[in-house]
C-alpha cells in the first residue's frame, strides 16, 4: 500500500446563501481554490472538477483504485451548481483539514 493521503473539506457558500461542505481525499483543492475567494459558477465548476479528479488520482496512485467519495463530492457540487445561472457567484468560505 502507498502512503496515506491527507483529507480535507472545503466550505462553499452558494448564491442563495446555502452552505455546502465538500470532501476531498487530498489537499489539492488548495492548489485550485483560494480561501475567501468568490468564483462565478462557470469558473468554480472546472476548478472543482480538476481538483477532485487530481485528488482521486492521488488515491489511485497510493491504493490502486480511485476515490469514490471524491466522485460523489464532484457530483454533489455539480448538482448544486446546476441550480444557478453562469454569472452567479459562489464563495469558498474555508478549508478544513
Amino acid at each position: 500500500m502507498g502512503e496515506p493521503v491527507p483529507e480535507m473539506h472545503v466550505h462553499l457558500r452558494w448564491p442563495d446563501g446555502s452552505a455546502q461542505r465538500v470532501y476531498s481525499p487530498s489537499l489539492v483543492l488548495t492548489d485550485h481554490l483560494d480561501e475567501g475567494a468568490s468564483y462565478p459558477i462557470e469558473d468554480l465548476l472546472p476548478r472543482m472538477r480538476t481538483a477532485l479528479t487530481e485528488a482521486s488520482n492521488r488515491v489511485r496512485a497510493s491504493y490502486g483504485f480511485p476515490c469514490t467519495r471524491a466522485a460523489a463530492s464532484l457530483a454533489a457540487v455539480e448538482s448544486r451548481a446546476a441550480r444557478y445561472a453562469g454569472g452567479d457567484v459562489a464563495v469558498v468560505e474555508a478549508f478544513e483539514r
